[in-house]
């Protein structure tokens, strides 16, 4: 178990901002349910990006903004990490004239105000919970993960509660037993080589073109279209990509945009291209609504 001293700093929102609803979206998402919730503090452990080395968080609200203390010093990576995963890293003023451009963003703009995308603790998880999740339900992954991160990572003590941070890819690189198929195992072996190297990571993913990172992406081991716009989008946190292959939010999109069956991606991206530049933004709050499955 690690227990370290506290250390605080507040994160700032520019535009709007609701930390409520967005720890209503983190209660109800498979991949973060097991986090105990007292319904006004969001608490939770992982391997931090800039070292792979465990930590605590804890976030609640604050006048602007939020209040997060971890159990170590936070320098600017770590504080850059935290306000990626708030998608509090991006200045969201202009997010609301989309809404007031487009009717229909409008109003899904109104059903969950200042909700912004919740991302995965890094996109080396998010890549993890891309390849669980294959031919799975997302319920069943979760437990999975759940497992693979208590046999591989590290416990952390967050206001007197014990969380158990997802394991750093150094960890499971030569890991086997993770109580996935053969395949998946091989796959995670090769995303955990691939965030060693630098490439699946927030810094390196946010500093291409999206289309760019996606094709990247789609180049690691077990990353289809699908998974790679997750790990972009609810991973890196890029505010501004579009996913290519997305057939619930596509079925969402043909409903209220009232789009022919047929549509190819081609008239999705073009619709897309309206919300520039939040289309990752404007994509969340599609899916989060409840129109279909909101995950």
């Amino acid at each position: 178990m690690t227990a370290m001293s506290t250390h605080a700093f507040t994160l700032a929102a520019k535009g709007p901002f609701d930390f409520g609803a967005m720890l209503r979206f983190v209660e109800d998402w498979p991949a973060t349910s097991a986090l105990p919730s007292d319904g006004r503090t969001l608490r939770f452990a992982y391997c931090a990006e800039s070292d792979w080395r465990p930590i605590g968080v804890s976030v609640t609200a604050a006048p602007g903004g939020v209040e997060v203390v971890t159990t170590r010093p936070a320098g600017p990576a770590i504080r850059g990490e935290v306000a990626r995963i708030l998608s509090l890293d991006v200045d969201g003023a202009g997010f609301a004239a989309l809404g007031a451009a487009d009717p229909v963003l409008g109003d899904v703009q109104r059903l969950r105000p200042g909700l912004r995308p919740v991302c995965f603790w890094s996109p080396w998880e998010a890549a993890c919970w891309a390849v669980i999740v294959q031919r799975s339900s997302m319920h069943i992954a979760a437990r999975i993960k759940q497992r693979i991160a208590d046999r591989y990572g590290a416990r952390v003590t967050v206001d007197g509660h014990e969380y158990t941070a997802f394991p750093p890819p150094v960890s499971l690189l030569d890991a086997d037993g993770l109580g996935l198929p053969a395949q998946k195992e091989e796959w995670v072996r090769g995303l955990a080589q691939a965030a060693l190297d630098g490439v699946l990571t927030a810094e390196h993913l946010r500093s291409l073109d999206p289309d760019d990172a996606l094709a990247e992406l789609r180049a690691l081991p077990g990353v289809g279209p699908f998974s790679a716009g997750l790990i972009l989008i609810r991973g890196a946190g890029a505010p501004d990509a579009f996913p290519g292959d997305e057939p619930r939010l596509f079925g969402i999109l043909r409903e209220v945009y009232g789009l022919p069956d047929d549509a190819t991606p081609a008239a999705y991206r073009k619709l897309a291209d309206a919300w520039r530049p939040y289309r990752s933004w404007a994509s969340f709050l599609f899916r989060a609504t409840g129109y279909q499955n909101p995950r």
